[in-house]
């Protein structure tokens, strides 16, 4: 899938709210409210793609919006639990030191002396910085299966290599 017709999920609905087609919005952007920036917003419609338009947000009590088109609550709770998405390409370029969480994910990870680690199969945040979580195909000679890296940039993480889907970490396999 070229990154033209590729889909990031950027949110999802929660319940209706009110009686006119608005719904409740929870938004996996990094500023919540950023969600409403990237437009046309995609929902998965009987199992395809569908553009939407925001006909209007707000802040209440978290977000919500109406969705140009939904016009009564009983519509609107037809799209509750769907995804929100966009195309990749209408996510702002990084600078080629700068990385998407999606980027990391599969890609092989070693030590700097070359022991491979397993693949990025998770990240998640810690609120002092963000952690890989690296698992391993089999059990490795130190008896792990999956790993926990801190993503400390220059102290930890050595290298990205986009081209060859490669992490390279100063860590110890045994730990």
């Amino acid at each position: 899938m070229s990154k033209q017709d590729e889909v990031i999920v950027i949110g999802k609905f929660g319940a209706s709210y009110g009686i006119r087609g608005w719904l409740k919005v929870v938004s996996f952007t990094d500023q919540p409210e950023s969600i409403f920036d990237y437009k046309p917003w995609l929902i998965q419609v009987k199992g395809e793609w569908v553009e939407f338009s925001v006909e209007s947000w707000k802040r209440h009590k978290g977000l919500v919006c109406k969705l140009e088109g939904l016009e009564v609550r009983e519509e609107a709770q037809t799209y509750t639990n769907l995804e929100i998405a966009v195309k990749a390409d209408v996510l702002p370029e990084l600078s080629e030191d700068e990385f998407y969480w999606r980027e990391l994910f599969g890609m092989e990870v070693v030590t700097t002396q070359g022991y491979g680690l397993g693949v990025v199969d998770d990240i998640f945040e810690t609120g002092s910085n963000d952690v890989l979580v690296v698992k391993a195909n089999l059990k490795d000679a130190f008896g792990k299966k999956e790993r926990l890296i801190p993503f400390i940039d220059e102290q930890v993480i050595k290298l990205i290599d986009r081209e060859a889907q490669r992490i390279e970490v100063d860590w110890d396999p045994g730990f």
